[in-house]
């Protein structure tokens, strides 16, 4: 106790506004249920697994720590209890999915370093500041959960129009602190207190019959009192209130609830949170499916475990971040800089003073986590896999879409990742894992003159067309699309089993990727005039993994997004040497850079043809790309995609493209570049972000900040070359080997599935979430994402 004393110091006592990280160590995916426990810094409040406290002792001299085990309860009828398949898509009801968790005991201790003192808690010989920290850290919602929520609310609740000019009836109601009840049954849980009139009630009656029983909303249609809040959540923290609209149907903000509280004697300073919100049901629901077991595959596949063999849970449509970290850590740069190079006490030693918001040490982490074998172990189920909520938060901070519980593209996932470890890696080609993904495309475009250009870009991806006419079994296809017809005029439905595909070979759609391409509306300077081009494109650096992404979804007429139903004939090997370009050839004219010296017409504005050809192949309008790209100054795909999809109903989005409108549509506000100019940036990157970013301030701030090369980068207006001179950018033999493949299941990248495959120790294997085993029917011809490692010269 004396040496606790001592030692106080050090010991904080948690604000709400502290990031509490009790439910898994920092460093590594040990709990609280692990071997050891976990150890919570009782003054950065960051936990730690048993192998990892002492690290933060010697980096820190924090000394005092909470230490917190968790033991599963047995069950006696476990093991005689069988596992009963679910009839209903239904939780928690009979024949629906089990939604129960196991139960856990949990035992706490004071723990000082560095000899590993032990103090019992609770304790009232412990010192007031020692019980009152320790107490307020249990309570607390974890940094995790606190996550959990924040992306699955993704939505920030709206303000209610009733709140402001809330009635509240002078009833001389008065709530007590505690001993709730339903003013009309004998419910105390799930309760409502009107802001109205005072009424405490029952809350909805639930579909399995849990709940309440209807009281608040029928009172609600009796009195039309708009506004309740869910007793047992209004704590000091008044945003995390539970409130409802009942005309509005929805929860929301109340922004006096303060002032409509107190009107009934509710001190909320004092309460504590008894209850969960709707919003943590909700997501409780939704994250205690079991994925795998509704995935019925049908094959007895042999399970897999050990390193390289750790399965990732599904944190609610985290498939398609599953599927890509398992890829990317299996290639041999990932392996090298996050798990043989790099240990994670050296990632740690180096890491900010929170190592939860690093990259390079969340990287690290995930890679220990998935290559060491440490969680890869046998359980009933197959194995838990490993929870990467710390990952994730970290690589989708700031981006609204990654950090939400939505499904989202494996492809698009990929290029942030990328983005976000080259970020994190600046100027570093030895620390960047992803050089080994980058190559260098080389577009030729030649003029009815003649004469030629060449632009080269660089990029992570290859992304192909799929040329449908190219299919190897139009016979069974003619067949097929007859036979159909013929049922469909008849009511009936075809099996899954009749249905035929096109198959099309891989060679077909690199074929046409590397084929010549019409480009309408180019301006020729040779010719001073618009005119009609031929591009064609190869590669100027083959790299060592080469990514090749199926154009599976397509946009029909009327903006109607649809998922070919195709399959792709790929090889295990491919030799695409072929497809080397050559560069400028003897006796080849190249075009002015400028226009002619008789100035009868001036080039109007130049479209950058890598972001107009990415974005028409999306389906969207040739023209219309153009000007997306022209009004934002070239910046990017997802910029121009934000200005095409914004603009796409302007009256003049398909008239023609002049330096006159450019002038005009690209003017940005004076006085807002003066605004970023005073915060420090550069008057031409400031003007450029407002063009990228609509002449919106905050926006153009953002942008900014996620462009950092556009300090540094040229005009860019230029279209004949974005690759900097500095890349350290691979090259080498065209010939490749298939090492992994994503899948995708559903009509859209916004839903269903993702799975990936992956060769290791010379056999595939499926990783689906949690899941690991040997493939058993490789559906190597449904692939979404190809990768390909490069076969040695």
């Amino acid at each position: 106790m004396d040496l606790l004393r001592s030692h106080l110091h050090k010991v904080r006592i948690p604000e709400p506004t502290n990031r509490i990280h009790k439910d898994e160590c920092c460093v590594s995916f040990d709990t609280p249920r692990s071997d050891g426990g976990l150890y919570v810094d009782m003054s950065s409040f960051l936990g730690f697994g048993r192998e990892h406290v002492e690290w933060n002792f010697e980096k820190t001299g924090n000394p005092v720590y909470l230490h917190i085990v968790q033991r599963r309860k047995p069950e006696p009828d476990e093991a005689d209890r069988p596992l009963k398949k679910p009839t209903l898509l239904a939780i928690g009801v009979e024949g629906g999915f089990d939604d129960r968790e196991p139960e856990y005991d949990v035992a706490y201790e004071i723990i000082i370093l560095p000899d590993f003192i032990s103090l019992p808690f609770p304790s009232v010989d412990l010192p007031e500041k020692v019980r009152l920290a320790v107490d307020k850290v249990i309570l607390a919602e974890s940094a995790d959960r606190k996550q959990q929520l924040a992306a699955w609310v993704a939505d920030k609740k709206n303000i209610s129009a009733y709140a402001m000019d809330l009635q509240q009836l002078d009833n001389g109601v008065t709530v007590p602190p505690t001993g709730w009840k339903c003013s009309k049954c004998d419910k105390t849980e799930n309760l409502w207190l009107n802001l109205t009139d005072g009424m405490i009630l029952c809350g909805r009656k639930l579909w399995d019959g849990s709940g309440g029983n209807n009281h608040a909303i029928e009172h609600y249609e009796q009195t039309k009192y708009p506004l309740a809040v869910k007793l047992g959540t209004i704590t000091a923290d008044l945003e995390a209130a539970d409130v409802f609209s009942y005309p509005e149907d929805d929860s929301v903000e109340d922004p006096l609830l303060a002032q409509h509280l107190s009107h009934f004697g509710i001190d909320f300073s004092s309460l504590q949170k008894t209850e969960m919100t709707t919003a943590e049901r909700e997501l409780d629901a939704n994250t205690n499916y079991d994925w795998n077991r509704i995935q019925e595959s049908g094959k007895d596949a042999e399970l897999l475990f050990g390193p390289g063999y750790t399965g990732l849970a599904n944190l609610g449509n985290s498939c398609y971040m599953a599927s890509i970290m398992q890829v990317m850590f299996s290639t041999h740069p990932f392996i090298l800089r996050y798990f043989e190079k790099q240990s994670l006490k050296a990632a740690f030693a180096t890491a900010p003073a929170d190592p939860t918001l690093d990259v390079n040490m969340q990287m690290t982490k995930l890679g220990h986590g998935l290559l060491s074998g440490k969680y890869s172990a046998p359980t009933k189920e197959g194995q838990e896999g490993i929870r990467p909520r710390m990952f994730k938060s970290v690589i989708a901070a700031n981006h609204s879409e990654f950090s939400s519980m939505r499904q989202q593209d494996a492809l698009d996932f990929f290029l942030h990742l990328i983005d976000r470890v080259e970020q994190a890696n600046p100027g570093n080609h030895e620390l960047n894992p992803c050089s080994g993904f980058k190559f260098i495309i080389e577009e030729r475009v030649q003029c009815p003159s003649g004469k030629v250009s060449y632009n080269k870009r660089s990029d992570y991806i290859l992304s192909l067309s799929i040329p449908l006419h190219e299919a190897t079994n139009k016979e069974q296809l003619e067949a097929f699309n007859e036979k159909k017809a013929a049922m469909d005029l008849d009511g009936k439905e075809l099996s899954n089993e009749e249905i035929v595909r096109p198959r099309v070979p891989l060679e077909a759609c690199l074929a046409s990727f590397s084929g010549p391409e019409e480009i309408p509306d180019f301006y020729s300077t040779a010719l001073n005039s618009k005119t009609t081009a031929t591009k064609t494109a190869g590669f100027n650096t083959f790299p060592d993994y080469l990514v090749l992404h199926m154009r599976k979804f397509v946009m029909e007429a009327g903006w109607v997004p649809k998922k070919l139903d195709v399959y792709i004939d790929v090889p295990d090997t491919i030799d695409i040497s072929h497809m080397r370009s050559k560069g400028v050839q003897l006796g080849e004219e190249l075009l002015p850079e400028g226009a002619s010296g008789d100035n009868k017409a001036e080039p109007g504005p130049v479209a950058s043809e890598d972001i107009v050809s990415q974005l028409a192949s999306m389906g969207f309008n040739y023209l219309h790309c153009q000007k997306a790209a022209i009004n934002t100054s070239n910046t990017g795909v997802e910029e121009a995609m934000n200005w095409l999809l914004s603009h796409m109903d302007d009256p003049d989005i398909n008239d023609p493209i002049s330096k006159d409108s450019r002038a005009s549509e690209q003017s940005v506000d004076e006085a807002s570049v003066q605004t970023l100019i005073s915060f420090g940036f550069p008057e031409d990157v400031a003007i450029k972000a407002l063009k990228a970013s609509g002449g919106n301030i905050e926006k153009a701030t953002d942008w900014i900040f996620s462009n950092p090369e556009a300090s540094s980068s040229a005009s860019a207006d230029s279209s004949t070359s974005n690759v900097n001179a500095d890349d350290a950018i691979p090259d080498g033999s065209g010939r490749y080997k298939l090492m992994a493949f994503v899948s995708h299941m559903g009509t859209s990248t916004h839903c269903g599935h993702y799975v990936a495959h992956v060769l290791k120790d010379g056999r595939w294997a499926i990783f689906n979430d949690s899941k690991v085993a040997a493939s058993v029917d490789l559906p190597k011809d449904m692939g979404y994402l190809y990768f390909f490692q490069r076969i040695s010269d």
